[in-house]
């Protein structure tokens, strides 16, 4: 019998295949990260990409594109856009549908590959050309340790929402400039907390919001330095690029049925409370490690005088739900 790592024989194509422990991924073209920024890191191939993004419909043909540009010279243009082909925009050949002229047809031109798409939108976002500041401003809460109130700080790219009389952190995430503009204080706010709500959600779920890679939870005790102040907290990070989140662990709850349920049962709507009012969303006081081989976490969620206990695995997969009710 073969080894594991052997390849397999396709008897269809005759040819041999991956072994099962293969990464599926293979890269045959990959781009130098150096130079893939020394490609963008261009007047005119940065307009076509903006052209592309601002186009009614993609694909975009070559006069198109061009006059959207404003470019005369046509070999000029077509160099830069040849520079971009391949790793930021691709090309796309019209096709004709079999039941009849026209019928299915798809227009040829350009379009963006990915890379091209998540430049764009870093530009819109104002990561690599704005640096707004903004004053902290008050939100809705109080602190869950001083029962102080609680104010938002925008630094670097981080808003915080912190308490103005002790300090206490509830929770600061990245919050990319283009977040700020054309919105209100309270809409900022708001922004924020739905940001943070599903940067957790894809995080717990095992893929990273900034490459997608995969993305490893586990429980962390510690001395309380870091992370809210919470001794027990949840740490996610990505295998591929490193980025990483840090969160109490009832956090992952937020949209779990039988939690929206609990509340709402009690007059509670969780998508009209920003995160950072819900203690167990940003405090440990309310959870405790019940199990270590394997590790287990217990959640409880007051409301109403009735409490509500989720038990939860290392990963955050929630195992049992109950309701212990006031006596």
């Amino acid at each position: 019998m073969s080894g594991t790592n052997e390849a397999a024989f396709d008897p269809f194509t005759e040819e041999k295949t991956r072994p099962a422990d293969d990464p599926a991924f293979a890269c045959t073209d990959c781009l130098d990260p150096a130079e893939a920024f020394a490609l963008v890191g261009n007047e005119t191939r940065l307009a076509i990409l903006q052209a592309l993004w601002a186009a009614d419909e993609r694909p975009v043909s070559f006069s198109d594109l061009r006059r959207a540009v404003g470019m005369r010279d046509s070999a000029q243009f077509n160099y830069h856009l040849q520079q971009l082909e391949g790793h930021f925009v691709t090309k796309v050949d019209g096709e004709s549908g079999a039941d009849g002229p026209g019928a299915g047809s798809t227009a040829s031109g350009y379009d963006f590959k990915h890379a091209g798409e998540k430049i764009v939108r870093s530009v819109i976002a104002g990561s690599f050309n704005e640096h707004p500041t903004i004053e902290p401003f008050a939100v809705r809460g109080t602190c869950v340790d001083c029962d102080g109130a609680l104010e938002a700080r925008y630094v670097e790219e981080h808003l915080s929402i912190v308490c103005s009389e002790c300090g206490h952190g509830h929770g600061e995430y990245q919050f990319p400039p283009g977040g700020l503009s054309g919105r209100s204080r309270e809409e900022i706010a708001d922004a924020f907390d739905q940001r943070v709500r599903h940067l957790h959600c894809l995080a717990a779920d095992g893929v990273c919001p900034e490459c997608s890679g995969r993305m490893a939870t586990r429980v962390v005790e510690t001395d309380g330095e870091c992370c809210l102040g919470a001794e027990t907290r949840v740490d996610h990070e990505c295998s591929q690029c490193g980025h990483t989140l840090c969160s109490a662990p009832g956090l992952r709850l937020l949209d779990h049925s039988a939690v929206v349920t609990f509340h709402r049962e009690r007059g509670v709507r969780l998508d009209d409370r920003p995160y950072w009012t819900l203690p167990w969303c940003v405090s440990d006081e309310y959870t405790d490690v019940v199990g270590q081989d394997p590790v287990r976490l217990e959640v409880r969620l007051p409301g109403d005088g009735d409490e509500l206990r989720v038990t939860m695995t290392e990963s955050l997969e929630v195992c049992e739900t109950r309701v212990v009710e006031a006596v």
